[in-house]
């Protein structure tokens, strides 16, 4: 199958085929794109009229106002073409580019893992783009280009027949050096994709963690990273340029050639009285209207090969499945307990980061999940959350497993804090209702409210927009604890049913974790609580503590049973409490 979408046009066709096509726009240009070309073949026989009858005492005036409508008619019904074809493959691209953006937004977070978001960035932007240029510019020139052709031909065999055969002589020898050119670039053409797509990547993830950049010093590490990327670039750009250094002047050559033997050819014609001056001008004419179009061929067939690149890596992107879930029941969580029986996870075919993990929480029970780094917690999270699905067991909210639920559902009856509340580029205000249906239906009052719940209120009114207050580009214009408060408040605004804290004061200092700590605990208050420890004063209190190990969970009791009964957790009580 890959080697099919690589050889042929099947898939780009099926591709543009799914998208939303205006019908109409697409027949009005074409139309017009037809009685466009049928007026401009009509032009070389109103000038041969017009130069055979030409004398300054008897000027055919009808003639010369002939060909003055014409040229005007031609240039009107060519804009509306130009613009009904341009339509049509902006529409078509925006289609496209919405099925992708669709599709991304549904992908399961695993993909995110395996591939670069500036790569995945450049599909969506960079290979519809050349889809676009091929649609929009490329495509409606050939229709037209092949129109002209094929007229211009009929037309120039019935005027002279052997000095056409004479011009049809350089269409083999364009053709023999065109072909092997034309695969070049081909291999070219994708390989400068794949390396703009990587290169995009590279530059978006050093952007996104520029502070880490310029706290490592790492700006002569990242020239290097960057300038080894440019420099792939230069050379693929200037192996596509060496192409085009080689099809531009053997094009001139060849029309050159076969305009000088034309016109040589059909001078001794006219000379012996076997051709009229107005018939070679005419004549000359028509070669012209071949000659463009066979220009502007080379550049279609270079875009298409890139188009095809595109298309593949398009598809690639629609053929992932979606993340499980999009359908399935919406049951109310409250007051359900949660079992995890005998789950097992791992991220690839390696080995198993979560080993046959097995426990139940009770309706608004706080639990903790505590143990070494790199022991599992916060995969058990991400299965919790259903960014990831078990490899085996299951994991079940009362009587139904939550693979049942629609993720919708799932998820908006969650509230999730986490330890570097991450925010989106916008407004206090905007971050509060991020996600919300009814982001539009909440007022002022309700948002203060929550706010006041997080102990946020204060802070937000110092600012000089209060709610409406720029947080800049993951929220660096607010400090930690700020950040925090705000995700606190945005999940009172969400009234979760059941919630996940990855141990949310971890990075905070002293003032900001007791303000945090005390809204944090005000919102658990007759939830289901599940929380990730980094320090055990934090869960002293928990209802069960959960210690995981390598995977496998080791000891499940409260902070005094483990204190007792589990021999490293005593380790880390004494190391953390004393």
């Amino acid at each position: 199958m890959q080697k099919e979408q690589k050889n042929t046009l099947k898939p780009f066709f099926c591709l543009i085929l799914s998208t939303k096509i205006p019908k109409f726009a697409l027949a009005i240009g074409l139309i017009c794109s037809l009685i466009t070309t049928l007026i401009g073949l009509s032009i070389p026989l109103l000038t041969r009229e017009m130069v055979d009858g030409f004398s300054m005492e008897n000027l055919n005036t009808f003639l010369i106002a002939a060909i003055i409508i014409v040229f005007i008619l031609q240039a009107v019904i060519d804009g509306l073409s130009m613009y009904a074809l341009v339509y049509t493959g902006q529409k078509i691209v925006a289609s496209l580019r919405e099925k992708m953006w669709f599709k991304l937004l549904r992908l399961p977070v695993n993909y995110f893992d395996k591939n670069k978001s500036g790569e995945t960035v450049s599909r969506v932007v960079n290979d519809t783009g050349i889809v676009k240029d091929l649609i929009s510019q490329h495509f409606p020139q050939f229709i037209s280009g092949i129109i002209t052709i094929i007229g211009a031909v009929i037309i120039l065999f019935i005027m002279d027949w052997q000095m056409t055969l004479l011009m049809l002589i350089a269409v083999p020898i364009t053709v023999i050096f065109m072909v092997p050119l034309g695969r070049r670039m081909s291999k070219i053409s994708r390989g400068l994709q794949d390396e703009t797509a990587n290169f995009t990547g590279n530059v978006q993830q050093t952007l996104s963690e520029i502070r880490l950049m310029k706290a490592s010093n790492a700006e002569a590490t990242e020239e290097k990273k960057g300038l080894v990327g440019i420099n792939k670039l230069f050379s693929y750009g200037l192996r596509e340029g060496r192409i085009f250094a080689l099809v531009a002047p053997l094009m001139y050559l060849v029309v050159m050639v076969v305009i000088v033997i034309i016109i040589g050819y059909g001078g001794i014609r006219v000379a012996d009285g076997t051709m009229s001056t107005g018939s070679l001008v005419a004549f000359l004419l028509y070669l012209f209207q071949i000659i463009f179009p066979i220009t502007s061929f080379t550049m279609f067939f270079t875009q298409l090969q890139k188009a095809k690149g595109a298309t593949e890596r398009i598809i690639e992107i629609l053929d992932v499945n979606v993340e499980d879930g999009q359908e399935g029941k919406d049951i109310n969580i409250s007051n359900q307990p949660v079992y995890v029986d005998h789950v097992f996870f791992s991220y690839s075919d390696e080995e198993s980061v979560l080993k046959d993990v097995s426990f139940d929480v009770q309706p608004g029970s706080m639990v903790a999940f505590a143990g070494p780094s790199g022991g599992g917690k916060t995969t058990m999270f991400g299965l919790l959350e259903r960014f990831y699905e078990p490899t085996s067991g299951d994991i079940r909210i009362g009587s139904t497993s939550i693979k049942d639920l629609s993720m919708y559902s799932w998820r908006k009856q969650i509230g999730y804090v986490s330890q570097d509340s991450p925010m989106m580029v916008g407004t206090i205000r905007e971050n509060l209702c991020y996600g919300l249906e009814d982001r539009n239906d909440i007022d002022d009052v309700r948002l203060w409210e929550v706010a006041k719940m997080a102990y946020a209120d204060q802070f937000i009114k110092e600012f000089a927009k209060g709610l409406d207050t720029e947080v800049g580009e993951r929220g660096v214009k607010l400090s930690g604890g700020q950040r925090q408060r705000i995700a606190i408040a945005r999940a009172f605004l969400r009234d979760p049913k059941m919630l996940m804290m990855d141990e949310a004061t971890a990075s905070l200092d002293s003032q900001s974790e007791g303000i945090v700590q005390q809204a944090l605990t005000r919102l658990m208050e007759g939830r289901t609580t599940f929380v990730i420890a980094h320090r055990l004063s934090t869960i002293i209190n928990a209802d069960k503590i959960i210690f995981i190990e390598k995977g496998q969970v080791t000891g499940i009791g409260t902070h005094q049973e483990l204190v007792q009964s589990h021999d490293l957790y005593r380790e880390f009580a004494e190391q953390q409490l004393a």
